[in-house]
């Protein structure tokens, strides 16, 4: 990975950090060589302090450190893009990110939602959900009553790797009869709100 740090003032790079799983973005800092080679070797995501003027490891104080997963340049070679794992807040506010929006691992199923529906369009030779889709709401009803079936059979034995994978492929296949219906995960959602507020 080759970066031009000499680019920009005081040789330090643009680094755009985002949540590995629910790819919120949640802060952006700057980083130089040093900074970056520091991250790579401890695993902690760390910049490079304008107002401090020093390398400043995110979380060094607060405990609420960003645990690198991988670093990628853009086509410029400028500009950094990281993605972590945070633990904890990672605003000083004590918001979730720096623009306060809230960042849970839920946010990944409308994601995953968006991908369906990017799927949809794909051929059926290349993508699994679209082939499922283009054979009809019934097989895709039925799709869900054999997946929620292989869930209720791994829910009375002990696996805990077989329980997690069938709830998986329920919860997915859910989302694309969902989506086969032209509901969204969202209108689901509006209907418990409202039944919780009763």
């Amino acid at each position: 990975m080759k970066v031009d740090f000499k680019k920009y003032t005081n040789n330090l790079v643009p680094a755009i950090v985002q949540d590995f799983d629910t790819h919120k973005v949640l802060m952006l800092g700057f980083m130089n060589e040093e900074a970056l080679q520091t991250t790579q070797q401890t695993g902690k995501v760390t910049f490079y302090s304008r107002s401090k003027n020093r390398l400043w490891t995110k979380g060094e104080e607060s405990g609420n450190f960003l645990m690198l997963k991988t670093i990628t340049v853009d086509c410029d070679n400028d500009t950094l893009l990281i993605k972590a794992h945070p633990i904890g807040p990672v605003c000083h506010t004590g918001a979730d990110t720096c623009w306060s929006e809230k960042n849970h691992n839920e946010d990944f199923l409308f994601y995953l939602e968006d991908i369906i529906r990017l799927r949809k369009q794909a051929s059926v030779e290349k993508s699994y959900v679209a082939q499922l889709l283009s054979k009809g709401i019934n097989k895709v009803a039925q799709k869900v009553g054999e997946e929620a079936v292989e869930l209720v059979i791994e829910a009375t034995n002990n696996s805990e790797e077989l329980f997690l994978n069938e709830a998986a492929d329920l919860l997915f296949h859910y989302l694309i009869l969902l989506n086969a219906k032209d509901y969204k995960l969202q209108d689901v959602i509006k209907i418990l709100q409202q039944r919780h507020s009763k």
